[in-house]
């Protein structure tokens, strides 16, 4: 059974995705051992608790620092030990010393294709309105393993999305949620969870 954290700092659509798929049938060997998200008001919190999972919030804003809020956040993460950290729509940097502590164990949903649009700067709605001002026929999303650099880990998978004349970057996120990332993330799951995808640092 792949045991999973999934951190989210939003609405948590990704999230609801991965519950989706595991209550249909279409993520399997796989429980989620908790949500966490740096955001008291994230809808993903609440989405969490109506499915029956624990959802908590780890905020930098309540600590004296970035450095003690990493040092908390791979704390907490390390004692809830998952075999897989799933980025779901999360606004925070991965602190080093966790990815050290999870190398290889760690994948993140971009909504482009890397390495377009991806990199500092590059997340939410951002990503979109800059696919959209750049005017690319085809975007997307990626599946990738997340390293010590920002959207350079090696990709998992890749799912390409047409622009259409009219998109503002609202209906353009959406279009990519829906024919992307709602597809990848739970797909990459699924295939790590069943060993189609091998994890590096930990036998699943």
């Amino acid at each position: 059974m792949l045991k999973i954290v999934v951190c989210v700092s939003g609405g948590g659509t990704n999230l609801q995705a991965i519950m989706d798929a595991m209550d249909s049938g279409k993520i399997t060997n796989t429980e989620i051992m908790a949500v966490i998200s740096n955001n008291a008001r994230a809808k993903a919190l609440d989405r969490a608790k109506n499915h029956g999972v624990p959802a908590l919030c780890l905020s930098p804003k309540s600590y004296p620092d970035r450095g003690a809020f990493n040092e908390a956040f791979t704390k907490k993460m390390e004692e809830l030990n998952p075999d897989l950290i799933v980025l779901a729509g999360f606004l925070v940097a991965i602190p080093p010393a966790m990815v050290d502590a999870f190398e290889g164990r760690i994948i993140n949903i971009h909504p482009a294709l890397i390495p377009s649009f991806c990199g500092v700067g590059y997340y939410g709605l951002h990503v979109h309105e800059k696919a959209l001002e750049y005017g690319v026929k085809v975007t997307g999303a990626t599946v990738h393993f997340v390293d010590k650099g920002m959207d350079t880990g090696r990709i998992i998978s890749q799912k390409a999305v047409y622009v259409q004349e009219g998109d503002t970057p609202e209906v353009l996120q959406r279009r990519v949620m829906e024919e992307a990332e709602w597809v990848l993330l739970p797909q990459a799951i699924d295939d790590i969870a069943n060993g189609r995808i091998r994890l590096s640092g930990k036998s699943v």
